[in-house]
């Protein structure tokens, strides 16, 4: 067997795998000139082969994820690379604490607070490390909208007074919950 897949590669048949199949060669993605490529300058007619600036179509790596460590220097330890994220997340968990031991308008209003913080260094600060998930824009308008959300519904809450009344929220809360 290996004697026959010897002589087809002699024979100019093909690559074979050890099990006897034929194996497509390899082509290169670009052509190649055949022949040395001489070290002085190109010739009048020759042209230098032109690069495109698009994307290839097959890409080969992934790009660096804006948050993976550009909020402060690699020199320093991640936590402290990590510190827009990590300040969010703590004031989140004071809010869900909060809420645990009893008091669901401070923790919603901690954890309102914690996302409008984050959209307002998302804006602010050039690197926020993991907080980037998307685009700044995005992120913005994401954290911004779902802060001013939980703040405002924190603030309406009726349990046991309202600290805040909204005279359109009673319409909308009576034709939705009730």
């Amino acid at each position: 067997m290996q004697a026959e897949s010897d002589a087809e590669n002699a024979t100019g048949g093909g690559a074979a795998r050890t099990n006897g199949t034929p194996v497509a060669p390899v082509v290169p993605a670009t052509p190649v000139a055949a022949g040395p490529v001489a070290a002085g300058p190109a010739k009048a007619g020759a042209e230098a082969p032109v690069r495109s600036r698009r994307f290839p179509s097959i890409t080969r790596d992934t790009a660096r994820p804006e948050g993976s460590g550009r909020a402060v220097p690699g020199a320093v330890s991640t936590p402290a690379r990590q510190w827009p994220m990590l300040s969010v997340l703590t004031a989140t968990a004071v809010g869900l604490l909060a809420t645990a031991f009893g008091h669901p308008r401070v923790g919603c209003l901690a954890i309102g607070l914690a996302l409008i913080a984050a959209s307002v260094m998302r804006r602010v600060l050039p690197s926020v490390g993991m907080l980037a998930v998307r685009s700044r824009f995005t992120d913005m308008i994401t954290y911004g909208l779902l802060g001013v959300a939980i703040t405002l519904l924190a603030l309406v809450m009726a349990a046991p007074k309202p600290w805040l009344v909204l005279p359109f929220m009673e319409s909308a809360v009576r034709f939705t919950v009730r």
